[in-house]
């Protein structure tokens, strides 16, 4: 199987991401040196040493930094992304966007500034997949 940069991000996740389950609820700055799984909703700041993923019913307010991305549900702040960020069609995206390289699924909603820090165009694709 290839792994080009093209493929989802999700497909290529690595290591044991903490979870934050459907129906939880933190309040705070939340700090991981690998990657996170959020289904549930965060108020605070996020630092993601590895790749975030917030599922379609998750809810994140505060800014986030992470290493790459994908998301589903809804944030309110602005998101930095040092790689790539994956936006799915379900996603709203209330804030700032940066990334070095954007896919954007047909759909998405982002009421921000979108800047690309790397030399490619923004993707955009149609969702063909059930998102996280």
């Amino acid at each position: 199987m290839s792994d080009t940069p093209r493929r989802r991000l999700l497909d290529r996740a690595a290591g044991s991401p903490s979870l934050l389950a459907a129906g939880s609820r933190v309040s705070g700055d939340v700090e991981t040196p690998g990657g996170l799984m959020v289904s549930g909703e965060v108020i605070g700041d996020g630092h993601i040493g590895g790749e975030l993923v917030i599922g379609a019913e998750a809810h994140w307010r505060g800014d986030l930094l992470a290493q790459r991305a994908v998301i589903a549900g809804r944030v309110t702040g602005s998101i930095t992304v040092s790689d790539r960020i994956e936006i799915a069609a379900s996603a709203v995206i209330q804030g700032r966007v940066t990334a070095r390289m954007i896919a954007m699924a047909r759909g998405a909603t982002i009421d921000g500034e979108v800047t690309v820090t790397g030399s490619e165009p923004i993707v955009q694709f149609d969702e063909q997949r059930r998102t996280p």
